[in-house]
């Protein structure tokens, strides 16, 4: 059974498992909407979207389907991150490719993202990439806008090192409550930079984009087999459970268009929990290198 856990003591409870939409640009609506009630009849519950996933088309998709059934909206917790432009037909201001972080920009995109999910609040947004040029303040004000006005519930960062994290958290008056960092059996510094050590500081859970490490697992996954094997579980379960276990209570992303994958993944929760010695197994087979 799936379960949910708080991203943060004073943050959402999110499923553990999260479906990831960013490769949805290519499915139909009717497809689209069989993947949204299979990640709920699963007990996946969180959506993680972005502004800019399919040329901007993503989040408008899945908003005709609340808008058909607008009863699945407080079935599920919807993710959404801003401040990435790029030139697009259909963000035709856009003049080139920029981050944009000033509160103007975060509160069009957070009020925008709303419109076109046809929804009343977001569960969580997220500064999608840090931006050099960023005043903390104004995200701190753009954040402050949008929980005043009930438009975000939470906020949070992505793709943020350690030290961007802890700046930022000085800034805003509420907590950040996570930061969606790209971590997998195929990506495993962050375990080792600080970033997992900063979070956990903050008592902010990661969550983990490309857990799959963007199909490269499946390149060589001659080890991975054979460990997976020998814990009865596929290879997408082993990269899973790998994270699922660390004490940093991590949150995959799963981006997957299928929903027989969906099923494979969320039935990693039915499985024992993994062990040490297998865990650190699994790193020795993703480094090709043992701990010292």
């Amino acid at each position: 059974m799936m379960q949910k856990k708080r991203i943060h003591p004073a943050g959402p409870e999110f499923s553990r498992i999260v479906t990831g939409v960013w490769r949805w640009d290519n499915l139909s609506e009717q497809e689209t909407q069989r993947m949204i009630e299979t990640s709920l009849d699963l007990g996946i519950t969180t959506i993680d979207h972005a502004d800019i996933y399919g040329d901007h088309t993503v989040e408008e998709k899945f908003g005709k389907i609340l808008l058909r059934q607008p009863n699945l909206r407080s079935k599920m917790e919807l993710v959404t991150k801003c401040g990435i432009k790029f030139p697009s037909s259909r963000r035709p201001a856009n003049k080139s490719h920029i981050y944009d972080t000033t509160a103007r920009h975060i509160i069009w995109s957070a009020e925008n993202s709303l419109k076109l999910l046809n929804t009343d609040y977001l569960d969580l947004l997220l500064i999608h990439r840090p931006d050099p040029l960023s005043d903390p303040s104004e995200i701190a004000e753009a954040f402050e806008t949008l929980k005043k006005d009930g438009k975000v519930l939470h906020f949070g960062v992505s793709n943020f090192s350690g030290p961007q994290f802890r700046m930022l958290q000085k800034f805003v008056s509420a907590p950040l409550v996570t930061n969606q960092i790209e971590l997998s059996v195929k990506c495993t510094e962050p375990f080792f930079n600080g970033d997992v050590d900063v979070l956990m500081e903050y008592n902010a859970s990661p969550m983990a984009w490309s857990p799959m490490a963007g199909g490269k697992l499946f390149d060589d996954e001659t080890e991975f087999n054979r460990i997976a094997s020998e814990n009865n579980m596929t290879v997408s379960q082993l990269a899973l459970s790998w994270l699922l276990l660390h004490p940093s209570c991590i949150f995959p992303v799963v981006g997957t268009t299928k929903t027989e994958r969906l099923r494979e993944m969320a039935a990693v929760m039915g499985k024992p929990a993994m062990d040490k010695d297998t865990w650190f197994a699994v790193l020795k087979a993703s480094r090709g290198y043992d701990i010292p």
